[in-house]
């Protein structure tokens, strides 16, 4: 007789409808992008409306726009109260520019065809190891950057979007007691640096980034209280940094490869006191197969900057050839942990 053949069930869905539903991702970026682009939240913030009516108000086709509605409204973000009328909901409340939290700038910044076109190119990172950034403009992110003043400007809103997001969860994590003079290295328009000195009235900062960026610091400083307590101050960081006993960097190790990190790193060794603190902030990667968004994080970093999140492991040889021991890893709410390194 002759064995019967054994019948598996299967649990969820086929495997070809979730792959193909991964590979969707970038349509999903572009109508998230379109929304924020046209400012349909914003046009939708006062209560539900036709889609004419958010047409006319976002000068764009009607028909065409609804299409790309209502496939975000099938996700959450917003909702077709009626038929062809929409509403925000807590997704789509975050693409209005006039919220707390507001994500507006960070959606433009991924689907803005100068970023999103350089994903098209990952293959040329995966081959050669070199940046699709360069593959795409001919120059590497940051000197586009330099030469694009717009994009700049979109990308440093997306970079004090996602401050406004971790620096709550750093400050309430980390005891920054102790520090005299914290250096924000990189630290944009100043956003976490005000937090942080907020919460310790007796400390002192120094602002630190290209002449170009803190020039757009004085606004968020004086907003936050803490202007009278900042010192800015530009320069490059591969060559040398204000001294201090304490220096933060938010994001901006996980730009660079471990060569160029090592070298900041270094720059932050010769200036700092020799009982001095250095702090990191950035996703560090769990080992294994553990979802984690640093490792979609990662692709940015391979295809734009060249850059790379790290592992713990990673963390402690990296400070190590830089002259640092890791001295703890302190996480917090948010997926940023404040990694401690001393002089070693």
């Amino acid at each position: 007789m002759e064995p019967q053949a054994q019948v598996v069930e299967q649990s969820g869905p086929p495997p070809q409808a979730v792959i193909m539903q991964l590979s969707m991702g970038a349509m999903v970026t572009q109508a998230i992008f379109v929304a924020a682009k046209l400012r349909i939240a914003d046009l939708v913030a006062d209560g539900e409306k036709h889609i004419d009516e958010i047409a006319r108000g976002a000068a764009a086709h009607s028909p065409s726009l609804y299409r790309i509605l209502r496939t975000l409204a099938s996700m959450g973000v917003f909702t077709e109260t009626q038929p062809r009328t929409f509403g925000n909901t807590p997704l789509s409340d975050v693409l209005r520019s006039d919220v707390p939290g507001s994500m507006r700038d960070s959606m433009l910044f991924m689907g803005e065809p100068w970023h999103y076109n350089v994903f098209a190119n990952m293959l040329h990172s995966a081959q050669t190891g070199g940046t699709a950034w360069k593959e795409t403009h001919g120059v590497e992110v940051f000197d586009w950057f330099a030469k694009n003043p717009e994009a700049a400007e979109i990308f440093n809103g997306c970079m004090s979007e996602l401050s406004a997001g971790a620096a709550p969860a750093i400050v309430a994590a980390y005891d920054f007691s102790g520090i005299n003079t914290l250096v924000d290295i990189a630290g944009g328009h100043g956003f976490l640096l005000s937090q942080i000195l907020k919460a310790n009235p007796s400390m002192k900062g120094i602002l630190f980034d290209m002449q170009h960026v803190i020039d757009g610091a004085g606004e968020m400083l004086r907003a936050h209280g803490v202007e009278d307590r900042v010192e800015k101050v530009s320069g490059d960081f591969f060559v040398e940094v204000p001294a201090a006993d304490a220096y933060i960097m938010k994001h901006i190790i996980h730009d660079w490869d471990d060569e160029r990190a090592i070298k900041i790193l270094q720059t932050i060794h010769r200036a700092m006191d020799s009982d001095g603190r250095l702090l990191l902030s950035e996703m560090v990667i769990p080992e294994g197969n553990e979802p984690h968004p640093g490792k979609m994080l990662d692709l940015e970093m391979l295809t734009a900057p060249g850059g790379v999140e790290r592992t713990e492991a990673e963390y402690a040889e990296l400070l190590g050839r830089s002259g640092f021991r890791l001295n703890r890893i302190v996480p917090t709410m948010s997926p940023h942990s404040v990694i401690e390194a001393v002089k070693s």
